[in-house]
């Protein structure tokens, strides 16, 4: 079957893998950086903010069973779209939010998605995620895959103490 890749930064990683985990046609949903000049760089490089790097996700999946525009929807429902200092209690430009496109079709249902959120109303502050040509994505740690499944318990205490999970419920309901 046909697969393609989607990359989305929407702050702390591990917080971004459990929305895309568990969805039909969902082949690998990975951890690590992009967007920077830096080769393989490390955490701790990108945790200075100056490695231009996003902590992000690389999921690759199968857009007959769940198109890209759906997983756009998920992405859009675990971020703060109107904060581009960061997410939550993560701020800086490695935790800014960005759509990473891998060709036109992407970057045009992205640019659809992000105009039809804002058209919404459902912020009153203007949506600032941006959408960008995806660049060389490198693999965190491997102590940073599947991190909700292997530390449950702090993972949740960090998407609770992070402002995230009321964040999307608030704005969002039940979490996609």
């Amino acid at each position: 079957m046909n697969t393609e890749k989607a990359t989305f930064a929407g702050g702390c990683f591990w917080c971004m893998v459990k929305p895309f985990d568990s969805l039909p046609g969902i082949e690998s949903v990975v951890s690590g950086y992009t967007g920077g000049e830096l080769e393989n760089p490390t955490y701790e490089q990108v945790c200075t903010n100056l490695t231009g790097h996003k902590e992000a996700v690389e999921i690759v999946f199968q857009p007959e069973i769940y198109p890209y525009e759906k997983l756009l929807e998920v992405f859009w429902s675990q971020i703060d779209p109107t904060d581009g200092g960061g997410q939550f209690f993560d701020r800086g430009s490695s935790y800014a939010p960005a759509i990473f496109y891998h060709n036109e079709e992407q970057r045009m249902a992205a640019e659809k998605s992000k105009q039809e959120l804002e058209a919404s109303g459902k912020f009153d502050k203007p949506v600032v995620t941006p959408i960008l040509e995806a660049k060389p994505f490198y693999l965190a740690e491997m102590y940073h895959q599947d991190y909700y499944k292997k530390n449950p318990v702090h993972y949740e205490r960090y998407s609770v103490g992070s402002g995230r999970a009321a964040f999307i419920q608030r704005n969002w309901g039940e979490q996609k």
